[in-house]
């Protein structure tokens, strides 16, 4: 319920649930000319040879940003990376690409390569960068942590939203943070390197919200211990039931039913 607080982190999430299933189907494709270019041998030089792998994968990116309608604004990299140089892969008629169990297809990742169809079966796993970048915020300049941003300090810029942590995609959602790390000039800004917000303190009345399918009914309770957004936190009803929910806002506390 809290991220209801931040509209544009909620797009920011939609927009990965988006690209996922985009990027299975291109990854499938990419897959198939990385292996060329790591086990070419394997599979005849006059098909390894028949193009070059480099530029075949560029253009499969191009045409799926262009394709497709689910990256409106967003610029697509995929960098393929190479398998160990170490293995010595038999000759594969088919091989199949797929996606091992937990893996997403987002920022550093990896797909596995099997052969279903040759002499010796074996089974590997080919490195990924997915980067897709997009509207997001950038600091304007070196500051230390503890310093509170203004409009100043941050500007829009084109980030890759895929990197490390959820980026900040919207400079309103900067301006009156306090930064819980340093941050170097034109660093995209992250949700981990702003402080945590910290809506009320131990013992204060907060406004309780119940929300559930068709209903929304509210109260008031004292707070048993600070709320910070995104952290659980317990309120005692003026019935004296102890209930746990989300900090939205100031002395505002959301219970999910």
């Amino acid at each position: 319920m809290a991220s209801s607080r931040f509209p544009a982190l909620d797009r920011s999430q939609r927009l990965r649930d988006r690209l996922r299933l985009g990027f299975a189907w291109l990854v499938l494709g990419l897959a198939v000319f990385g292996m060329l270019a790591t086990v070419g041998p394997a599979l005849g030089a006059d098909e390894a040879g028949a193009q070059d792998p480099g530029a075949a994968i560029a253009l499969q990116a191009r045409q799926f940003v262009v394709e497709s309608g689910a990256l409106p604004g967003m610029r697509l990299e995929v960098e393929v990376g190479t398998l160990d140089p170490r293995l010595k892969l038999a000759p594969c008629e088919r091989i199949e690409p797929y996606l091992p169990s937990g893996v997403r297809l987002w920022g550093r990742t990896r797909i596995g390569l099997r052969c279903t169809q040759g002499a010796t079966a074996w089974n590997v796993y080919l490195p990924l960068t997915v980067k897709v970048f997009g509207p997001g915020v950038e600091s304007t300049a070196a500051l230390p942590a503890g310093a509170v941003l203004s409009a100043a300090d941050v500007r829009a810029a084109e980030v890759d939203l895929a990197a490390r942590g959820t980026a900040i995609v919207d400079p309103g959602d900067a301006i009156g943070r306090t930064l819980a790390r340093p941050v170097a000039p034109g660093q995209s800004l992250r949700a981990a390197d702003l402080r945590k917000r910290q809506w009320f303190a131990a013992g204060e009345t907060v406004q309780i919200t119940a929300v559930g399918p068709g209903f929304r009914v509210s109260g008031e309770g004292q707070a048993l211990g600070p709320g910070y957004e995104g952290q659980s936190a317990r309120v005692r009803t003026e019935s004296g039931r102890i209930v746990v929910g989300q900090p939205v806002a100031e002395r505002r506390i959301e219970i999910a039913m």
